[in-house]
């Protein structure tokens, strides 16, 4: 069958990129694949008006190829939007390879993505997510020098996880703030929801604040092993959003503020590490405001790592991207009163600073 013997409604459906539901003007999506090797990966770069596209790998066992299309889609729109809002010449792209970090991942594999980068000369920058680790932006690095996050001991910056969550720390601090009128987390009532290299290091911090600490994860070791290291909660139940609690730290995949949650959802606060966590921004940031919830956005409080690989990049070092990490919590306060000024959510908010910025640059370009 021939695609012109297709009807309109039935092309909407099949519409492989442009018609995703997540496509948003994204400069350039390329499709990876190497027989040898077994590589199947997409890289998306969205938007380069700053700067190149510089967003980490993330290998994942997606259920379908439109499922790792449409999470990449999504993942480098965030990463154009988070470079901007922290002030970064960076553009947004992200990467996934699809398969089992655990049992597909081979240096044959990761070698075949490094020359498929190396292919696009600087447009995009990659460095590490979940499912991918330093020890393979290493190897990367011997294929293309178009990566960050690499060893210290190879002149970068290392895993980027610590940094990532110390930003997601300051910017919860701050929404506690604005929602409850002090940062002082001592007796507060966090969940937090994964508990991988980033929410690990979220919990440490917390646990140092006097937070009372509840965790959660799909692996039951993992959980087991942070809680007896930090003295924390295992949240036992069925039903993690009915729970009470101050805030709620999702720092696993996307997606799990929707329209059911939000209905059950007890927490006056969200902050936490994981990407795109309203399923739809629009509708779900609009129902968090109504119901008098503070959403900080993830792109904001989760820039941390991509401040910190950065500086491979502008050669500065780590008490700079410390600082410049720190500085979220001044951002974050200022997004959440713009928000309140302007009676719109705080992703609204949020995406009106980032796009202001990107539109000066593209004015200063003409």
């Amino acid at each position: 069958m021939t695609v012109n013997s297709y009807s309109p409604e039935e092309l909407k459906k099949v519409d492989p990129v442009f018609g995703q539901i997540s496509f948003d003007g994204h400069e350039q999506i390329v499709f990876c694949h190497c027989k040898d090797s077994g590589l199947k990966a997409i890289i998306g770069i969205h938007n380069t008006v700053l700067g190149p596209a510089l967003g980490g790998t993330r290998m994942w066992n997606y259920t379908s190829e439109w499922e790792a299309l449409n999470d990449v889609l999504r993942l480098s729109r965030g990463m154009t939007y988070k470079s901007a809002i922290s002030g970064l010449d960076l553009g947004g792209g992200k990467a996934v390879i699809i398969g089992d970090s655990k049992k597909d991942k081979t240096p044959e594999l990761i070698k075949a993505f490094a020359h498929y980068v190396h292919s696009l000369s600087g447009r995009y920058i990659t460095a590490e997510d979940v499912g991918t680790t330093t020890p393979d932006m290493d190897l990367i690095h011997t294929i293309t020098p178009h990566v960050t996050g690499i060893s210290e001991s190879l002149g970068g910056s290392g895993n980027p996880s610590p940094v990532t969550a110390y930003g997601v720390f300051v910017g919860l601090k701050a929404a506690a703030k604005f929602q409850f009128g002090t940062d002082d987390l001592a007796g507060k009532k966090i969940f937090v929801q994964g508990v991988g290299n980033v929410g690990e290091t979220l919990v440490k911090h917390l646990s140092e604040a006097g937070a009372d600490i509840t965790i959660t994860d799909i692996t039951r070791e993992r959980v087991e092993e942070i809680a007896k290291k930090y003295n924390t909660k295992i949240y036992e139940g069925n039903d993690l959003y009915a729970e009470e609690m101050d805030i709620y730290a999702p720092c696993a995949l996307g997606a799990t503020v929707n329209t059911e949650t939000i209905q059950k959802l007890k927490a006056k606060v969200i902050a936490g590490a994981a990407n795109n966590q309203l399923a739809q921004e629009q509708i779900h940031g609009k129902m968090l405001q109504e119901k008098g919830i503070v959403y900080a956005p993830d792109f904001l409080i989760n820039a941390g790592g991509i401040i910190n690989v950065f500086g491979e990049i502008a050669k500065y070092d780590a008490q700079e991207a410390l600082r410049r990490t720190e500085n979220i919590y001044n951002t974050t306060l200022d997004i959440l009163n713009r928000a309140k000024e302007h009676n719109i959510t705080t992703h609204q908010a949020a995406m009106a600073m980032a796009e202001e910025r990107i539109e000066r640059k593209k004015n200063e370009q003409k």
